[in-house]
């Protein structure tokens, strides 16, 4: 029964190394005047904050061009661009932050002074985010001209820093860590389960014996109609296949990464999935145009061979649309906010298998259709049930609204409070107490009908104490965070935590405790998440103080360091200036990422107890990770 909510839990992916935006410079010289063009490429779904943002104590980097040498050379008007940034409000930030996404040119015009001898040099200091991770603020270096090549004087000296002398910097990996694929696979489990769903609905259900029949009856030879009635089903597949292309070509990788964080989609997906629900309710049926139908229809006639099986399949996908519409609006809504550009694609295509599929088995073995349930009032009790799910699962797109924009109408004890009194009307409707229009008077109760009763109303009972504030760890996916909570009876644990890497590691050797790795960031808006969802949970923060030290390394904290150094890394001398760009690298040569937020439970000598952990709200998947190193560290 849960099937459609349990359809919006995300599957996390691995931290990884990721250079999401690239950039090329070019220096076009035309006598007394040159041009500065500097280029990025930014990668789908990932935005590049621009050059103004807010003041902010705690927030992203803006993108900021620094000259370390210029000659011959004399800066003429404001830098532009070549794109106008999007503006979105962040809630976290409390204000309007700017930022590109797939390409932009900065443009920087200069008067030459000197035609013979010039130079110019600099570095392109940015930072970019996607819905999951925000990278630490990372540099562009360029250089033009005679005295490109060289070195601007830096006012304090930096040492050399050899990692290998420090045994708490060894490397964990051996190389970057590899992306799980894991959410295309819950896209298309879930697509599937929508399909099986949508075949017990009055749309579908009827036409499976009708649209067999049809074929077992057109041909003499059984082998013909088993091979029409799988011609038929795959051309449902492709039918719904090319509607989720269509969407992901519409909308583009960037739009559809919006989805997930963009306040004003979240309120569009809420109106649609109430519509959807008042829909199913029985108040009104949304149905394509008669016409479309009708003229489909005509072409199946008069067509011949798989042309007009096409055209039958596309009739049954016309027809069944008030029934199957509520339901793929759900799925592509789900799929689109997942991230992935495929996912659409994916959702559809899992969708219309499962939808095919009987047409083909019952062609395949005619006598199952005897044992087939007749069409009844139960389909429109299916509907309904839906209904319920559907009205549920808006709330979810209304509570990340309210989120961004800070409105706190739907604070956690709000929200639990009307999915308790939904399953609870869910459970009565169940029991035939609660009727809608459509539907037909229970003489009894069936066992399944009972069943559900029980679930429904044990799950309402179980939500209850979510209103005090108990963690509801089996819905922290779905709920508001605690820290929206107004009034909270329980109390919550407190752990310590070190910002600093070695001194956290002098900590840990001598309490003899594991490390939970903690590398975050002031401008990292799913860190902020974690932290509300997961770490403030009684389970996660009483785990967290009495068995491990916590060193959160903030990888933007812009503060210098006293004593700068140099690295090698990837070929190249790097100087680390600042305190954030110290943790960056420590994240990157240690762990092979550099991607946040990102955590890893490691022994008070540096070695690994765990794989890595990334955004995931799921309280109970995180208290298993830090477990199951706990465990290890026991043991060793």
């Amino acid at each position: 029964m849960l099937i459609i909510l349990s359809a919006c839990l995300s599957i996390g992916t691995s931290a990884q190394m990721v250079n999401p935006v690239t950039w090329s410079a070019n220096l076009d010289v035309d006598g007394t005047e040159a041009t500065l063009t500097l280029s990025a490429t930014i990668d789908p779904s990932w935005h590049l904050y621009a050059t103004e943002l807010p003041e902010l104590e705690f927030g992203p980097s803006p993108t900021s061009i620094s000259y370390s040498n210029v000659s011959g050379l004399e800066s003429k008007g404001e830098l532009s661009f070549s794109e106008n940034p999007v503006e979105t409000y962040e809630e976290m930030f409390e204000g309007t932050l700017s930022y590109w996404e797939n390409s932009v040119t900065l443009t920087q015009t200069f008067t030459v002074t000197d035609t013979e001898h010039y130079s110019l040099s600099g570095t392109v200091n940015y930072m970019a985010c996607n819905d999951q991770n925000c990278l630490p603020p990372s540099s562009f270096d360029f250089s033009f001209g005679e005295e490109a090549a060289t070195p601007a004087v830096v006012s304090t000296a930096a040492t050399s820093f050899d990692p290998s002398s420090h045994p708490w910097w060894t490397p964990v990996i051996s190389g970057p860590e590899e992306t799980s694929g894991s959410s295309l696979w819950s896209i298309f489990i879930w697509g599937f389960l929508g399909g099986l769903l949508a075949l017990f609905t009055p749309c579908v259900w009827p036409m499976i014996p009708l649209t067999v029949s049809f074929f077992l009856k057109k041909n003499s030879s059984r082998g013909k109609s088993i091979r029409e009635a799988i011609i038929y089903g795959v051309s449902i597949v492709v039918i719904y296949l090319v509607l989720g292309l269509l969407i992901t070509v519409i909308f583009g990788a960037s739009k559809l990464n919006d989805l997930s964080t963009n306040a004003v989609f979240n309120l569009i997906f809420f109106a649609l999935l109430v519509v959807f629900a008042i829909s199913f309710f029985g108040a009104f049926d949304i149905k394509l145009p008669s016409r479309w139908s009708t003229s489909v229809d005509s072409k199946a006639e008069t067509a011949s061979g798989l042309l007009s099986i096409f055209f039958m399949a596309f009739t049954l996908a016309l027809v069944s649309f008030s029934c199957t519409g509520p339901i793929i609006g759900t799925l592509l809504v789900e799929a689109a906010t997942m991230g992935n550009i495929t996912g659409p694609a994916v959702g559809m295509g899992a969708f219309a298998l499962a939808l095919a599929l009987p047409f083909a088995l019952f062609a395949i073995f005619p006598s199952w259709l005897k044992e087939m349930p007749r069409s009844g009032g139960w389909l429109n009790s299916v509907k309904v049930v839906l209904g319920f799910l559907e009205l549920a699962l808006s709330l979810k797109f209304l509570s990340v609204a309210d989120l961004a924009y800070g409105w706190h109408i739907l604070d956690r004890e709000i929200f639990v409070a009307l999915w308790v009194v939904m399953f609870a009307l869910l459970g009565m409707y169940l029991l035939g107490k609660l009727r809608f229009s459509h539907d037909t008077p229970l003489e009894s109760i069936g066992v399944g009908r009972f069943f559900l009763a029980l679930i429904s109303f044990s799950f309402s009972i179980y939500l209850l104490p979510g209103m005090w504030g108990a963690p509801l760890k089996g819905v922290s996916a779905f709920v508001p965070p605690l820290y929206t909570q107004d009034f909270n009876l329980y109390e919550q644990g407190t752990y310590s935590k070190f910002e600093d890497y070695d001194a956290g590691m002098r900590y840990a050797a001598e309490n003899n405790r594991p490390v939970l790795m903690d590398f975050s960031g002031y401008g990292c808006v799913n860190c902020r998440k974690m932290e509300g969802a997961v770490f403030d949970t009684d389970e996660v923060s009483s785990l967290l103080g009495e068995n491990f030290v916590v060193i959160e390394l903030m990888v933007d904290d812009k503060r210098p360091l006293e004593m700068p150094f140099t690295v090698e890394e990837n070929g190249k001398t790097l100087t680390i200036s600042t305190i954030g760009e110290k943790w960056s690298y420590l994240q990157r040569h240690k762990f092979g990422a550099n991607s946040q937020p990102y955590y890893m439970v490691i022994d008070n000598n540096g070695n690994s107890l765990s794989g890595s952990y990334s955004y995931d709200e799921d309280v109970d998947k995180f208290t298993t990770f830090l477990t199951d190193a706990l465990d290890k560290y026991k043991n060793q």
